[in-house]
């Protein structure tokens, strides 16, 4: 039986990310803000995976080498945001942050939107 004090929900941006240069953050957090260090975090591109950190390790997925990192000392502070370098059109849409902590998986969807520069 799990304590009260161990659930924790996934808190997104108020509105879509957006970034009009070659690198954003999908800002992703814990809350309350806990350590995520030792949970599994899997981040998704529809049904591609973008990258999964696992055991203190970060996979990237398959077409996301070199360019996705997660900020493995903001961990310590229940930040889970995925940094994407090298954005291309085809980067734009919804990206699924999953976190799970033993049996408890909770996920939260954050959209992502380039902005043309006028």
């Amino acid at each position: 039986m799990r304590n009260r004090e161990d659930e924790f929900k996934l808190i997104g941006p108020s509105g879509t990310e957006e970034y009009n240069h070659s690198a954003v953050t999908l800002s992703c957090r814990l809350s309350p803000e806990i350590s995520a260090v030792n949970m599994e975090i899997r981040w998704f591109k529809e049904t591609d995976c973008v990258c999964v950190y696992k055991n203190r390790e970060v996979t990237e997925g398959r077409g996301y080498r070199g360019r996705v990192s997660l900020d493995t000392q903001e961990l310590e502070r229940g930040n889970v945001s995925l940094q994407l370098r090298d954005c291309t059109w085809s980067d734009d849409g919804d990206y699924l942050c999953q976190v799970t902590d033993g049996d408890r998986t909770e996920e939260i969807t954050v959209e992502m939107m380039r902005v043309v520069s006028k």
